[in-house]
């Protein structure tokens, strides 16, 4: 800062130094007069005006510190009041600016609210349709047809789902309520949701539940849960799913293990970023990337550790954490 404010007076300190200059330019002209009060009186004046500079730089530059370390945030308390018409001015500029941001800000919040609840209305509309369309299909005699058909309608109900909860998330904390929750009930309810998929691929699963319950809310972790079968079901053909649940180090522990294809190892640190779809099957455009991005986004609030262990060609598995009961202290809801 010193050297800036040097750099913005420094045609003030050239001329003070020609002045210096002319006054020891007239002496040495002027033999009549003596050369020592020349020096007296330069001497003295650079010394008022070193103290006048180092005076007027703290004075001058409180304001542009502070706008130096303003974070931008929208709020003016940590700009220090100006003194200046200049600094005025500038500070007027500033908060002509601030307010226009501000209200831009809050038009385009108001805007993506406004999406956001159209949106969920509109998802909430078709699914009454959706719900038409099952019992229709239900009712064909065509069994190939009707597997098709169930199998599309599978997919448009899931990324619908899938959709609702990432509107719902970012207010997740808002909606959550701990309980304990039957593994047992929300485990074979997503499997019959999943049902028709599994038979027309010849899925199976291979349920063992130690731990019956888990304290968890109960309609996140059915989102998660359906996003990992739903996971192992699509890589997997004519094998069996594994849902297992036991208890170590006094956590409850659900491993979800498929034997299909696997991850490549150059993926697994990303397959939870958000769009990634992986590179050893590039080709498929029905993958959107969302899933397990979503499932690590919604683990997080409810304190599971989601951990996964893949080989190509041989499957994987995915593990839950759940937390001990008192880390539950501090979420609102419960």
């Amino acid at each position: 800062m010193i050297r800036k404010y040097l750099v913005e007076r420094r045609s003030w300190i050239f001329l003070f130094l020609f002045i210096q200059a002319l006054i020891f330019f007239v002496a040495y002209l002027d033999t009549a007069l003596p050369l020592m009060p020349f020096f007296y009186i330069v001497f003295l004046s650079t010394l008022v005006f070193s103290f006048f500079l180092i005076f007027r730089y703290h004075k001058e530059t409180r304001f542009y510190k502070s706008l130096t370390e303003w974070e931008n945030s929208l709020d003016l308390t940590t700009i220090a009041v100006p003194e200046t018409p200049f600094e005025k001015m500038i500070e007027q500029c500033i908060v002509n600016q601030t307010e226009l941001l501000k209200k831009d800000a809050t038009e385009n919040l108001l805007m993506l609210e406004q999406e956001k609840d159209d949106l969920l209305a509109w998802i909430h509309e078709v699914k009454t349709p959706l719900t038409a369309m099952h019992l229709m299909i239900d009712r064909m005699d065509d069994e190939r047809m009707k597997a098709q058909l169930t199998h599309e309608w599978l997919r448009i109900h899931l990324l619908l789902d899938q959709q609702l909860h990432q509107k719902r998330l970012p207010f997740m904390e808002n909606d959550l309520y701990i309980e304990e929750t039957d593994l047992k009930t929300l485990l074979f309810k997503e499997i019959k949701t999943l049902q028709s998929w599994c038979m027309q691929k010849g899925i199976g699963f291979d349920v063992d539940l130690e731990v019956p319950t888990v304290l968890t809310d109960a309609k996140w972790l059915a989102f998660i849960i359906r996003q990992l079968l739903t996971n192992a079901v699509k890589y997997s053909e004519s094998s069996d799913i594994m849902i297992t649940s036991y208890q170590k180090a006094g956590q409850s522990i659900l491993e979800v293990k498929d034997f299909g294809r696997g991850i490549d190892p150059k993926d697994m640190p990303r397959i939870f970023d958000k769009g990634f779809t992986s590179t050893t099957a590039h080709h498929d455009n029905a993958a959107t990337g969302m899933g397990l991005y979503l499932t690590k986004r919604i683990a997080k609030p409810l304190l599971i550790d989601i951990n996964i262990h893949s080989q190509l060609g041989e499957g994987t598995t995915f593990t839950l954490t759940f937390p001990k009961s008192n880390e539950f202290v501090h979420i609102a809801g419960m």
